[in-house]
């Protein structure tokens, strides 16, 4: 007779195979793995990649992480999703979580050890076998296996929010949202009529383009990610844009 505890556990398993669901693109590897922020939270409020209160949102849902040199990549791994799962500890369920890349992890065994994930509370506790995750989180630092995923939002477009400090000349975009790599490699942009010229990195997944003059709309942006795919958002940038306001294109990566 199967248990009521078992049955409780497989569908805590199958909810993460569902909800979580992505394709391997690599091979599992040794790292290590803390957490920091709110037991039930997505670490700190946006963190190093420029994500703000979206971490807390879907797609993201505060399955997120903060990550060492080798995986933050000096911004440029922002929007990278892992799956990484834990096994030696007694709390531990062995089954993967998915988490995605939103924030640095500058000191400490994130400089210590060759991989490491700092995750959001909510995350570190998903490892956990049911009713589990507080004595998990109480073991404090893990080794894990981790392994990059490709990211998967369920047919949400790629969204592109203005920064604030953003005028007629001057033009910075949080990227996010991006499906399959889920970072970039490259970014440029197109006004009205003009030709691809690149945007700079300015931190984290902004991204951001210094005209000299006004700039002219719609502008379309051009995408590379980190595997080299490219994809063109035509016009996202429509006439009469504002800081703050978020555009969202009618494609992304498969």
């Amino acid at each position: 007779m199967v248990s009521s505890s078992f049955m409780a556990f497989a569908a805590l398993a199958s909810s993460f195979l569902i909800v979580l669901h992505s394709s391997s693109v690599s091979g599992w590897s040794d790292g290590g793995a803390t957490w920091y922020g709110p037991r039930e939270g997505a670490g700190t409020d946006g963190g190093a990649c420029g994500y703000q209160g979206d971490v807390e949102q879907p797609p993201f849902s505060a399955m997120v992480t903060a990550a060492g040199p080798s995986i933050f990549k000096n911004g440029k791994g922002c929007g990278a999703c892992y799956q990484v799962r834990c096994t030696n500890h007694g709390a531990c369920s062995g089954f993967p979580v998915t988490v995605v890349v939103t924030d640095q992890c500058p000191g400490g065994p994130c400089l210590a050890e060759a991989a490491h994930f700092d995750l959001g509370g909510k995350a570190f506790g998903a490892m956990a076998k049911p009713g589990q995750a507080d004595n998990l989180r109480n073991a404090g630092r893990l080794r894990v296996q981790y392994n990059r995923v490709r990211c998967n939002w369920h047919g949400l477009d790629i969204a592109f929010r203005v920064d604030g400090g953003s005028n007629p000349n001057y033009l910075a975009l949080l990227i996010e949202d991006e499906a399959g790599d889920g970072d970039l490699s490259a970014v440029e942009l197109q006004q009205r009529g003009g030709r691809w010229a690149p945007m700079q990195e300015s931190w984290g997944a902004v991204w951001k383009y210094n005209s000299g003059s006004t700039l002219q709309t719609p502008m379309s942006i051009r995408l590379t990610s980190s595997s080299g795919k490219k994809l063109v958002a035509t016009n996202v940038i429509p006439s009469g844009w504002q800081p703050g306001r978020t555009y969202r294109s009618i494609v992304n990566f498969h």
